[in-house]
């Protein structure tokens, strides 16, 4: 029999599946026979190679949804994990192995949550609901967005939504995610004329003609920020010139860079005030973008205030609010009006080799949700 805690013995199953974005790899069936057998009725939604389901609990009233993803980043190079990354191991009470943080211990601490809170309250007046997605690592466009625009069609509506992404710091409970900032990538080409080194009057460098630009743009102050934002910021991810050849200008410039944006801003507005830098520069340029999500927040209000009482309660600590760090499918779900919190375990290894999260704080986030439910659907 084993010594490990129900949470635990699912999270090591879920991890031992290799799942990696968007193969679900059999997680979301271990997960679905859980709820089956508490009485969710279970929707199946595969949308091109990705697998979703969408689970209820209930007849009527609000419903408090659980969201998460089955899906993991690659392991990189097996051979410096410390244990294989697909062999869940625990070692001085840290559960070790890819998607231990992100996101499997949560989804185990969900299943486990709803099976103590349906076995207290299977009367319960309101709905709980399970949304789950394989595509929340990869490009996300077949996963939780798909599964949004499902429940429009049926006229569903969440009230409520706990995604389990790893909001904490530097113990469960610290940090719960109440928004994101806006995402907007874009692809920046700027054409030169390529030429020798030695003829510069017969070429156009296209670095040299971008150099201005680029200080101006980054010297902008985009916004302020806000109370619940910081101020928009513009970094370059990567910037691409050149043949190889130490004696050749280079023909083109190319520029891959993002924008992280407040709500004090619309994506109109930012690529408006940008392109008017380049064209002020005089620049041949080409540009794409990319908007992987509009900014979201979750105002003080039911949700919150249940999930900061469950902190509390579980751990005795006051949580602090914050919508620093990247995107999450909370981007496709809080525009449909619903309340929307991130709130899962410590981060810090997150997407590392030797992912690792404490055992006995995913028994701790597990009592957390089951307090959520309690507190909202009773």
């Amino acid at each position: 029999m084993s010594a490990n805690s129900p949470t635990i013995d699912l999270a090591m199953q879920l991890m031992a599946c290799k799942s990696v974005t968007p193969d679900d790899a059999g997680c979301q069936q271990l997960m679905i026979d859980r709820l089956e057998a508490i009485g969710f009725q279970v929707s199946n939604l595969r949308f091109d190679d990705v697998d979703n389901f969408w689970a209820v609990h209930g007849d009527s009233g609000d419903i408090l949804a659980f969201a998460g993803h089955t899906d993991v980043v690659p392991a990189g190079d097996e051979n410096k994990w410390e244990y294989p990354p697909y062999s869940p191991t625990i070692d001085n009470d840290m559960l070790c192995g890819r998607g231990a943080a992100d996101m499997k211990g949560s989804l185990a601490a969900m299943i486990t949550a709803a099976e103590h809170f349906i076995g207290d309250q299977p009367k319960h007046p309101h709905r709980l609901a399970f949304l789950i997605t394989s595509d929340e690592e990869g490009i996300a466009t077949n996963g939780t967005v798909k599964v949004m625009e499902y429940l429009s069609s049926i006229n569903e509506k969440i009230r409520w939504c706990v995604v389990g992404e790893p909001s904490s710091t530097e113990t469960t409970g610290d940090v719960i995610k109440n928004g994101r900032r806006g995402s907007l990538g874009l692809k920046l080409t700027i054409n030169g004329i390529q030429g020798h080194v030695a003829y510069p009057q017969l070429a156009e460098n296209p670095i040299d003609r971008f150099a201005p630009a680029l200080v101006e743009i980054s010297n902008t102050v985009w916004d302020n920020g806000n109370a619940f934002f910081p101020a928009t910021s513009f970094q370059i991810s990567n910037l691409q010139a050149g043949t190889g050849a130490t004696n050749v200008i280079p023909g083109t410039l190319n520029i891959t860079a993002n924008f992280r944006f407040s709500t004090e801003l619309t994506v109109e507005a930012i690529q408006q005030r940008f392109l008017s830098i380049l064209d002020k520069h005089e620049l041949n340029y080409e540009i794409t973008w990319h908007l992987s999500g509009h900014p979201f927040i979750t105002e003080h209000g039911e949700l919150i205030d249940a999930s900061m009482a469950a902190i509390e309660e579980v751990v005795g600590i006051t949580t602090q609010l914050s919508t620093a760090g990247g995107t999450s499918d909370g981007r496709f779900i809080a525009p449909t009006g619903a309340q929307l919190v991130e709130l899962g375990p410590v981060n810090e290894t997150i997407h590392r080799v030797n992912e690792r999260v404490n055992a006995a704080e995913l028994d701790k986030l597990s009592l957390i949700y089951q307090s959520i439910m309690r507190r909202l659907l009773s």
